[in-house]
């Protein structure tokens, strides 16, 4: 017997429309949406005056398994993720082992199947080291390759800063290639001169004057001029400057555009103001820049020369943050939060409920060619969200998911809250409790006929 849920007189968040309606679930697929009743056999939820979205899709976390998981791991930041309404994410390949292989790929998705809530899928880590590997594979079937995070491993695994390995990979990768863009020999001037001045533990509040708007600027500006020369597909990772929105488009479809980039909701929330009070608890590369960064890709998000939004998620223990600067690690837990964030500019009147949908949910199924996720339609995976604009929580450490215990957020109130989370039609979470008897799936690349 199928196993059915009923979600009644629901506002329904979809392809730039709110429309009341009810919603049958059954099994892992959405049945019907319109006026439905109930049989015996249907468990009901009434949405009265609660929203429900498409399940997020988050296209950039570091959720730390495998070779990290003191940070975090695939159960953590899954049930982390899905509390925010986040339920599917892709993985970028800075484990250890990093993801140079196939092989390895592969058995980050073993673990996946076992641990995570989510539904979950990853990037192929690409540089210097497996670039003709790279290459040779058909990645048709991959989300991506990406060189994320690499950096950390060694100098010189930027692609951004290396444009005869970029060049080369632009002219026979035929997926899309996701990267890290700051400039690095910029970064290492910069950070001589800030060393020469304060020693090795150098102000954090000069973070976003190390890693500059003129690191961003350029390295994307090359990127893009490259990846334009060989018709590659291009995707710019956590854009953080005002300057760097002008070099991408928004007068053709996303399913058009060859170059495309993202937010993070960090980029979005925070400005450098904010380094007086957290410190390096807001250390990201890229920076945390100005008021004018903040506000200049909130414009592009909404005008579509921003495409999506994404968190970044990358969980560090406390004592990793607050060690001297050049020893403090880069990254911040937010996965958790995100759609709160994004829901906090909806009630200031900076966005709409049907353009966060578009940035969280669409567009990432788009961008990635994911197969009959991030919409809700009939016949597509019953991952979905119910949202009360009109619940009020304040963040802090009774309610952090996150296995390193500890928010940027902390003491800040959202006054919208996520009830309920579906993941392939599973009940994962309800009003504070878990179901963690199902796990995700990975995300499929959808047949380009389709």
């Amino acid at each position: 017997m199928p196993v059915k849920t009923l979600i009644k007189n629901i506002s329904i968040v979809n392809e730039g429309k709110v429309v009341i309606a009810d919603l049958l679930i059954e099994d892992d697929k959405i049945k019907q949406i319109g006026s439905l009743n109930a049989d015996s056999t249907t468990s009901v939820i009434d949405g009265t005056s609660k929203y429900l979205f498409p399940g997020i899709i988050d296209g950039q976390v570091h959720f730390r398994e495998p070779g990290l998981t003191h940070k975090g791991d695939m159960f953590t930041e899954s049930k982390a993720a899905v509390a925010g309404g986040v339920t599917s994410f892709i993985d970028m390949p800075n484990t250890l082992p990093n993801v140079l292989t196939l092989a390895i790929l592969n058995e980050k998705y073993q673990i996946a199947a076992q641990k995570s809530l989510a539904n979950f899928g990853f990037f192929l880590g690409v540089n210097a080291d497996n670039l003709d590997e790279v290459i040779k594979l058909d990645t048709s079937a991959l989300l991506g390759v990406s060189d994320d995070g690499l950096y950390f491993t060694k100098k010189g695994n930027l692609l951004a800063d290396n444009p005869a390995i970029m060049e080369k990979l632009f002219a026979n990768c035929k997926s899309i290639i996701t990267i890290h863009s700051e400039k690095e020999a910029i970064i290492e001037e910069n950070e001589e001169y800030y060393r020469s001045k304060y020693g090795d533990d150098v102000p954090v509040e000069f973070h976003p004057k190390i890693r500059s708007e003129q690191a961003c600027y350029e390295a994307t500006k090359r990127a893009i001029e490259l990846a334009n020369k060989y018709h590659a597909r291009l995707h710019i990772l956590h854009l953080s400057t005002e300057a760097e929105t002008h070099l991408f488009r928004n007068d053709i479809p996303l399913k058009e555009k060859n170059i495309t980039t993202e937010v993070s909701v960090h980029h979005l929330w925070f400005t450098d103001q904010d380094y007086h009070r957290l410190g390096k608890l807001i250390k990201w590369n890229p920076a945390i820049k100005t008021e004018k960064d903040k506000k200049g890709l909130l414009k592009a998000l909404l005008d579509d020369r921003i495409d999506i939004i994404t968190t970044d998620h990358a969980p560090h223990t406390l004592d990793e943050k607050q060690r001297p600067y050049f020893q403090s690690m880069s990254g911040a837990p937010i996965v958790q939060h995100s759609l709160n964030i994004m829901l906090e500019f909806y009630k200031q009147g900076l966005i709409s409920l049907e353009k966060i949908v578009e940035k969280m949910c669409h567009n990432p199924s788009i961008l990635y060619r994911i197969d009959k996720r991030g919409y809700i339609r009939e016949g597509y995976y019953a991952d979905l969200i119910l949202v009360d604009l009109d619940k009020s929580f304040t963040v802090d450490k009774e309610n952090i998911l996150y296995k390193c215990g500890w928010s940027p957020l902390e003491g800040t109130t959202f006054h919208s809250k996520v009830t309920h989370t579906f993941v392939n039609g599973n009940l994962v979470y309800n009003n504070g409790n878990f179901n963690e008897a199902q796990k995700g799936r990975a995300l499929v690349v959808a047949k380009k006929s389709s």
